[in-house]
């Protein structure tokens, strides 16, 4: 099966996006979704369904970008079913009721809990560069979440995009999870429709056009955008790790990653020896050069080549490593400038391709300065120096996620939450945040009716009701006008009050408080008549 002939890219009919996205509302609205065996069942027959055509995929990858075998297994194929065999085997503990947290002990009566339901019928537009791993990787939270769901795979990538339809036609239910494939048009019909959640992956452009359209009809977004993701190199880092660890960043997938530093900033001192070692590093990894190897991608199309082409031809910089490009096979060999500024063409926007910019720093607080003036909020963040250094980059750069002593390593572990901040995206998936992006928690209270008594000082007439109820319901502040935390008897008995109601810890706590203030009441009363296991 998974050895089948890919069949010619062909866009959906327009005219029958409607019915398709009607159908998965309706299966929603009939509950049929939501027990867990039917979420176990779509999951493991989508572990199935990728297994048998992995071969179809990697072909397919290899069509679309020229992407190697073991880069496909390990960013694409394996990761999908390693990442559904990791969901299955914790989704039953993730659907269960939660008892709300930090519970006081009068709310506890209310038996307070937090339920995880599915969203709904939800979109998921998927990105060319990845195109199993970031087209399939929503799709498993959303089905683990218990939603109907339609994936739009990027056209950019159609040989996967068709292989991916085959999948999810073949291997799952129809009337669950449907694929839409096309360009604009498509994408425009399906935005057209009324959906629980948009997942988006792709440009900071195309993510702002989503955003806007999803804001007239109130629809939630998760956004995974790329960013201007800086890399600092200090003069107490390892010239040698730095080098190979941030060049296998830009090479994996012909740098085709939206995690890949854009621009690394070196200090002076550390940059001939970087330098040195990307030279070694390079030769090391493609013996007989990049274009002969089957171990380096392609630029994904034309258009794309042409875009990272441009970048290099206005470039103040100097070409130090590489440079060498062949349009007719849309191959573009790694290439390290080094550039004056950080208003050089191949820094202000995001290259998404293999070229390597450094630009040399004084100090960490140049360094640092500069990545927040250049993209506040990337995506990742690369810093490889001290402990102190490269927790003080942390401390004082924002972004999405970020890898120390690494190029982001932090977005190759599945069941780790990836997203962005600001400009770079919004949400987070992979693992449980998969299951969580596509579940709403939902907040339920049973009161109950012996309660009636207890809580009548809500109703009207309020006249003489104001004071009962703040000795109900008011807080003791635990600070004095200064800020300072005081730490009295009060404090304590709150403490103990204000324990999780259903944490065994805090039952005992509470009892036990009870039992000694009672005791303290006896004693101060003069009483013998105690028990003995309270005297």
């Amino acid at each position: 099966m998974g050895a089948s002939k890919i069949m010619p890219f062909e866009a959906t009919a327009i005219e029958s996006i409607p019915d398709t996205v009607n159908r998965c509302k309706a299966t929603f609205r009939a509950q049929t979704t939501k027990p867990l065996s039917y979420r176990l069942t779509q999951l493991r027959k989508l572990y199935w369904g990728i297994n048998d055509y992995a071969d179809a995929l990697v072909e397919s990858c290899k069509q679309d970008l020229g992407k190697p075998v073991f880069e496909t297994f390990m960013a694409e194929v394996d990761w999908c079913k390693n990442d559904i065999v990791f969901v299955t085997k914790n989704l039953e503990k993730w659907m269960k009721d939660e008892a709300a947290p930090d519970i006081a002990f009068s709310n506890s009566l209310l038996n307070p809990t937090i339920r995880k339901e599915p969203l709904g019928t939800v979109l998921v537009i998927g990105a060319y560069n990845f195109p199993v791993q970031l087209q399939l990787g929503p799709v498993i939270g959303a089905i683990a979440a218990g939603c109907t769901v339609v994936l739009k795979p990027s056209e950019v990538s159609p040989a996967t995009a068709m292989v991916i339809k085959n999948i999810v036609e073949q291997y799952l239910d129809p009337d669950c999870v449907a694929v839409v494939n096309g360009g604009v048009p498509e994408t425009t019909a399906l935005l057209n429709e009324k959906w629980d959640k948009i997942f988006y992956t792709g440009s900071a452009g195309v993510g702002t056009i989503i955003a806007k359209k999803a804001a007239e009809t109130l629809t939630p977004v998760t956004l995974e955008l790329g960013g201007l993701n800086p890399a600092f190199i200090t003069n107490n880092a390892d010239p040698r790790l730095a080098a190979r660890r941030l060049l296998w960043g830009k090479l994996l997938n012909a740098g085709q990653v939206c995690m890949s530093e854009n621009y690394i900033m070196v200090e002076k001192e550390i940059l001939p020896q970087f330098v040195e070692q990307l030279k070694i590093a390079l030769k090391e990894f493609y013996p007989n050069g990049q274009r002969n190897s089957e171990d380096y991608a392609r630029i994904v199309n034309k258009r794309h080549f042409q875009r990272i082409k441009k970048m290099l031809d206005e470039t103040r910089g100097k070409i130090l490593i590489g440079g060498e490009m062949d349009e007719s096979q849309n191959f573009m060999e790694i290439t390290v400038v080094l550039v004056e500024d950080e208003h050089d063409p191949v820094v202000v926007d995001e290259i998404f391709g293999p070229i390597m910019p450094i630009l040399v720093v004084d100090s960490i607080e140049s360094a640092i300065r500069t990545a927040n003036s250049v993209h506040s909020t990337p995506l990742g963040l690369y810093a490889f120096g001290s402990k102190a250094e490269t927790s003080k980059i942390l401390n004082e750069v924002t972004s999405g996620g970020a890898s120390i002593n690494d190029a982001y390593y932090h977005g190759s572990i599945p069941t780790l939450a990836f997203g962005g901040v600001g400009n770079s995206g919004q949400g987070a998936y992979r693992g449980k945040a998969s299951f969580d992006t596509f579940t709403h928690r939902r907040s339920v209270t049973t009161t109950p009716g012996w309660m009636e008594s207890l809580i009548d000082v809500r109703y009207p007439p309020y006249a003489g009701k104001l004071a009962k109820m703040r000795r109900l319901t008011t807080q003791k502040p635990n600070f004095d006008r200064e800020g300072r935390e005081i730490k009295g008897v009060g404090y304590w008995l709150s403490f103990v009050f204000g324990l999780g109601a259903n944490s065994l810890k805090g039952a005992v706590a509470r009892w036990v408080m009870v039992a000694l203030v009672a005791v303290g009441l006896k004693k101060a009363q003069g009483s013998s008549s105690l028990p003995p296991w309270l005297r």
